[in-house]
């Protein structure tokens, strides 16, 4: 028991060591003109830190049972959208009306969809495909608030308390953006296949119930993947465009989406991968080909973090409410004449 005990616990902080570096590449993929307080040694041990908040909230869930919904955040299984008759390209970028329009789809398509037991769906959570992108999309754009109103109070009398609880609440939403961004990079975040092949497997592929803890942290420690080794392999990021769009939706929202999808892409490369004995899975050694990949998308996710955190700083909107707010509490405050 005390061994089986003590793998989940290793194994569940080198999950938190991988989103930890996620965040950690994301730093170094930043602009030298970026707010240099998020760069202060504070600062990048509490972005390491806050990686892995989300998956410290399914520790204790609101609901009775464990993940509970807070866990659909973390994924989105694509095949369901298609099953539900829906276009992962055209999909609505607003949560509700997306999980409307799937609701809808499931209804009308529900023999495309297996059985869900109620047993094990307490939480609710086993007729959603997952809300991967939505959840990037938002932590986005409160990232954006954050920037906006944090500069109102730079700029417009803002108290120095006040100033440095904006800052921690951009480092705050830095930090638990980069826990989705990193999950999407890795491709079994991805698909209904996300921990064995169960679909249709005309090529044989492995339905092991241990290659998605594999890919999310036992490879990292088998290769000993350190943020140290991938850093200098990381290039300036830039931001995303952030023009509106004729179908009315989130820019945002649409970049993380092709980012997802791109990912998707690899899914089937990474069982083949595995089928083939280059994950260094079990007594197989570490492979050049593993390191490349699993270091590969540890970047992607870094350089995709560092984009939206740049895209957030540079579209961040002007807070007129605030500004409006601090221009009144300036004027009421009283004028000291000097002695």
């Amino acid at each position: 028991m005390l061994l089986v005990l003590s793998a989940a616990v290793i194994g569940r902080a080198w999950d938190a060591v991988g989103h930890g570096m996620v965040n950690q590449l994301a730093l170094a993929a930043l602009p030298a003109d970026f707010p240099a307080y998020v760069k202060e040694p504070d600062a990048v041990a509490r972005l390491s830190f806050l990686a892995n908040v989300p998956d410290r909230w399914r520790n204790v869930d609101p609901w009775l049972k464990n993940p509970g919904p807070s866990w659909t955040d973390h994924f989105l299984d694509l095949e369901q959208l298609t099953y539900a008759g829906l276009d992962p390209l055209t999909v609505p970028s607003h949560r509700m009306e997306f999980a409307v329009a799937f609701a809808a789809g499931r209804a009308a398509h529900v023999d495309k969809f297996p059985r869900i037991d109620p047993a094990r769906n307490v939480d609710q959570t086993r007729q959603w495909p997952g809300f991967s992108p939505w959840a990037m999309a938002e932590w986005t754009q409160k990232l954006r608030s954050a920037f906006a109103y944090l500069k109102a109070y730079e700029e417009a009398g803002g108290t120095p308390e006040e100033i440095a609880n904006s800052r921690q609440d951009v480092i705050h939403a830095m930090g638990v953006l980069g826990h989705y961004v990193a999950d999407a990079s890795q491709p079994l975040h991805t698909t209904d296949n996300f921990n064995g092949w169960y679909s249709d497997n005309p090529n044989g592929y492995t339905k092991w119930n241990g290659i998605h803890s594999w890919v999310d942290g036992g490879f990292i420690a088998k290769a000993r993947i350190t943020p140290d080794s991938l850093r200098p392999r990381i290039v300036p990021s830039e931001p995303l465009g952030y023009l509106a769009r004729a179908d009315g939706r989130d820019p945002i929202f649409v970049a993380v989406m092709d980012y997802l999808l791109a990912q998707h892409a690899l899914v089937e490369p990474l069982y083949r991968m595995e089928k083939d004995g280059l994950l260094g899975n079990g007594d197989l050694p570490v492979t050049p080909e593993g390191r490349a990949f699993i270091e590969g998308q540890l970047l992607k996710g870094g350089q995709m973090l560092a984009s939206l955190w740049i895209t957030a700083w540079k579209s961040a909107p002007v807070d007129t409410y605030l500004l409006s707010q601090l221009a009144r509490r300036q004027a009421a405050a009283p004028v000291l004449s000097n002695p």
